[in-house]
Parts: C-alpha cells; structure tokens; sequence
C-alpha cells in the first residue's frame, strides 16, 4: 500500500504557500497561514478529516486577505489531487452532517476528476472577527478547481456565524475522509463505470 502523501509548493508575486499532505495521517495539524480563523478552520478540516496537514502561507496582506486565502485553496486541492493518486479503489463519494448548537451544514463530495462547487452559505454577518466571510468561497473555489472534485455546501440552518461556518469545515473533512478512504471490495477497480475518473 503506498504512502498517500503529497508535497506542494505555489509562489507567486501575490503569496508563498507550502501545502503537506498524509490523508492516511491521524488529524495532526502544524498551521501557519498568518490568519488565525482560518488556521482555526483548516484543524478542523485535518482533525475531523483524519488528515496530517501542514501548511505555511505569506501573502500580500497589506491589501487583503483575498489573495492568501484563495491560493491556500488552491494549493491544498493540488496536494489532495496528488495524494489520493488514481482514484483505485476508493469509495470515491462522500457526504457529511455536521452540527454545533443551533448550526447544521451538510458537505457532499465526489471524487470525479471535474471542478464543481455548489455553495450555498449565508451568513448573519459579514465578518468573524476580522475575517471576511466572501473569502470562504473563494477558499473552496480554488480548492474544488485543482482537487478536480464536485463539492456540494450547504448551510441547513444557523444563526451565529462562526458555528455557521465551523460546521462546514468540520463536515468538509468528514466528507473528504470518506470518499477518499479504500474500499477492499473493489480492490484495484475504478469506481466509476467509465473506468476512469
């Protein structure tokens, strides 16, 4: 069985992130993305995901968090992309409910090697902190188009914003975990009908 593991780095005029990735790890996270919420978000995603994940970001922050935060997606789907290699044997589908006190969200992943993003997340206010929440869009857009991955969020119900969005990311990793874990059954066959993904 070899190693799921995937190393990536993306250095633009705008940021320099460094993505590592064990999605056979046990959920240990070292974050350093010079934002704190999102580093709070991204644990949940390696915690609940079962995910070791490690990543560095420095970006142009003196304008705004947009840049940091959208490359920091898309530097992660690279990595999950190249970690869960050709897709053999995998469960390919996954799907979670997640609550926290009156919030619930439901994220639904396939693995199906074409970028689709379904969000629909609104939150009570435009911040958390001095988070801007636009930008968890912007996240999983570039996530869901380098991973290749359709990814369906959806916010079922909710009135405070931070356990809004921590039941997505929560759910997320339970998603990713699931369709990304091996089926025995299936052995070396591809789980799709047209024998590739």
């Amino acid at each position: 069985m070899s190693a799921r593991t995937a190393s990536v780095e993306r250095n633009t005029r705008e940021t320099q992130i460094r993505v590592q990735i064990n999605l056979d790890g046990s959920g240990q996270a070292q974050l350093a993305t010079g934002i704190a919420f999102l580093d709070h978000m991204l644990d949940q995603v390696a915690r609940h995901g079962l995910i070791d994940l490690s990543i560095q970001a420095n970006g142009d922050r003196h304008i705004d968090d947009h840049h940091t935060v959208e490359d920091i997606g898309i530097t992660l789907g690279q990595a999950f992309d190249q970690a869960v290699g050709d897709k053999k044997g995998l469960v390919r589908y996954g799907h979670s409910y997640v609550p926290l006190d009156e919030a619930l969200s439901r994220v639904v992943v396939d693995l199906s090697g074409r970028p689709g993003l379904e969000y629909a997340v609104d939150f009570p206010r435009a911040r958390i902190g001095e988070f801007d929440v636009d930008l968890f869009r912007e996240f999983f857009q570039g996530f869901v188009n380098h991973a290749k991955v359709t990814l369906h969020i959806d916010s079922l119900r909710g009135r405070n914003a931070h356990h809004i969005i921590e039941t997505v990311f929560k759910a997320f990793g339970r998603a990713l975990r699931v369709a990304a874990s091996r089926d025995e059954r299936l052995g070396d066959v591809m789980p799709s009908t047209k024998g590739s993904l």
